[in-house]
């Protein structure tokens, strides 16, 4: 693994998780640095189911792939912003 790739793991997931939260409706409880965590999380998942599933990699822009990496990164923005909320009493 170069630095390269983790640079761009870091920024995809980055855009991935805001993304993801800018679709998500309501306000969430969580900091910038979760949402990029939960970016990070739904990027290297959906990278892996979209492997799985026989996606092509293509020069470009793979849009199937990023398409299950934003849905991946709705659900996680919207289960930590869950639990953050259930953790205040």
């Amino acid at each position: 693994m170069t630095i390269e790739s983790i640079l761009g793991a870091i920024i995809i997931g980055a855009i991935v998780g805001a993304v993801g939260r800018l679709i998500l409706p309501g306000r969430q409880p969580i900091g910038w640095l979760l949402t990029i965590v939960v970016g990070i999380v739904a990027a290297l998942i959906g990278t892996a189911i979209a492997q799985v599933m026989g996606v092509a990699t293509t020069d470009g822009i793979d849009w199937i792939e990023l398409v299950m990496q934003v849905v991946l990164a709705i659900v996680g923005v919207g289960i930590v912003a869950g639990l953050k909320r259930g953790s205040r009493v």
